[in-house]
């Protein structure tokens, strides 16, 4: 069973490997919050347990149905393998697990979240009151935790959340390398900077479209995309009417969500993440898979996508002249473009492949299960 907060992050997310466990016979759940997807999940041959579950909530009531209606799917469903996917479903999938008792659990932190980034009080009591949760909870006999990037995994190590033999690194959800092939550069005189992500603060948008108005002010003939939406369940959302009146300025165009991330990149030469803290980003993943040069921040799970100089640039992040210098350095030049871009899929096919990932999760799954043997 896999445990995610809503049905359209496990078909972005976790589908490959779903379908690689339905191929080998295993029976498939999905338990999540479903809005339109129903029905794609049920095609692919999967099970279905919709949940009332809200990734943003704190209503206690609401908070605690949720709870009850995981500990009668678990029940429903007994599935030999829980697997948990984000900081909501990881707590309250470990919670429930301990009293309905699935054979082993999987915990997938993909970045730390808000919690783990933002600096007010509010925030830091926070931060230690999830500290002393993944202490509680995810500490125990048959269960594993999976982490996307090296900083997530010694500040788990740090907080005593987990142990060395109960800690896996895999680098994202994997991209597929078939479906998203190296693309030629495209072809118009004006440089497309591309920013794939939920149109969010912590994103790094705010520094994005004031770099693109440095860059532009210099005379460079460059243009800012946002493909993405809101998310009002996160408290750095930004609003519609604030992407109106950044597109209405000039220079930027907000295209909303877009799923047909190929096109996007035939027709965008750079890809632009600017953001404060992730897991491992799959726009990024994407962008390289394509062969598309990158700009991000210097942060946990920004970094560790590429090295600095050879498939993009590393700024610091929150910081709009080094974001503006690398924009404009790439928006200049094309024969760096070129072979940064080339660079970025050479590291996607040695790195960053979906048929690695999912080999990586399915051997942890048969660890568990005392199939075969698994490193850490």
């Amino acid at each position: 069973m896999f445990f995610i907060t809503e049905d359209w992050a496990f078909l972005s997310h976790r589908l490959p490997l779903a379908r690689a466990c339905r191929d080998l016979g295993w029976e498939v759940v999905i338990a999540a919050h479903v809005t339109d997807r129903a029905d794609i999940i049920r095609r692919e041959g999967f099970k279905l347990e919709p949940l009332p579950l809200d990734r943003g909530g704190v209503h206690p009531w609401r908070e605690a149905k949720a709870l009850f209606a995981l500990a009668f799917a678990l029940r429903r469903q007994r599935p030999d393998i829980l697997h948990c996917v984000a900081m909501k479903p990881v707590l309250y999938g470990n919670l429930v697990a301990r009293l309905v008792g699935p054979k082993v659990t999987v915990s997938a932190l993909a970045g730390m979240g808000y919690a783990f980034t933002a600096g007010s009080i509010r925030v830091r009591l926070l931060r230690r009151l999830l500290s002393a949760l993944l202490r509680l909870l995810l500490r125990r006999p048959g269960h594993r935790v999976i982490v996307q990037n090296e900083d997530d995994r010694d500040l788990l190590l740090a907080i005593g959340a987990a142990s060395p033999g109960d800690l896996t690194l895999i680098a994202g959800s994997g991209v597929d390398l078939r479906a998203l092939p190296a693309l030629p550069p495209p072809g118009a005189a004006k440089v497309v900077f591309a920013l794939i992500a939920r149109m969010l603060g912590d994103k790094g948008v705010m520094e994005a479209v004031a770099a693109i108005a440095l860059v532009r002010a210099g005379g460079c003939d460059a243009e800012l995309w946002l493909v993405g939406a809101p998310d009002p369940h996160n408290p750095s959302s930004i609003d519609e009417a604030t992407l109106r009146a950044w597109e209405a300025r000039g220079g930027v165009r907000w295209l909303g969500h877009r799923s047909d991330i190929l096109e996007i990149w035939r027709d965008a030469h750079v890809a632009l993440l600017p953001s404060y803290r992730e897991g491992m980003p799959k726009a990024l993943l994407e962008a390289a898979a394509c062969a598309r040069p990158i700009i991000t921040t210097d942060v946990v799970g920004c970094r560790q996508v590429i090295e600095n100089g050879v498939e993009g640039f590393i700024v610091p992040a929150r910081e709009v002249d080094g974001l503006a210098h690398a924009m404009r350095r790439l928006a200049e030049d094309p024969v760096l473009r070129a072979r940064m871009g080339e660079a970025a899929r050479k590291r996607a096919e040695a790195k960053f492949g979906e048929d690695r990932v999912v080999a990586a999760h399915l051997s942890i799954y048969r660890a568990l299960l005392k199939e075969e043997p698994c490193a850490a």
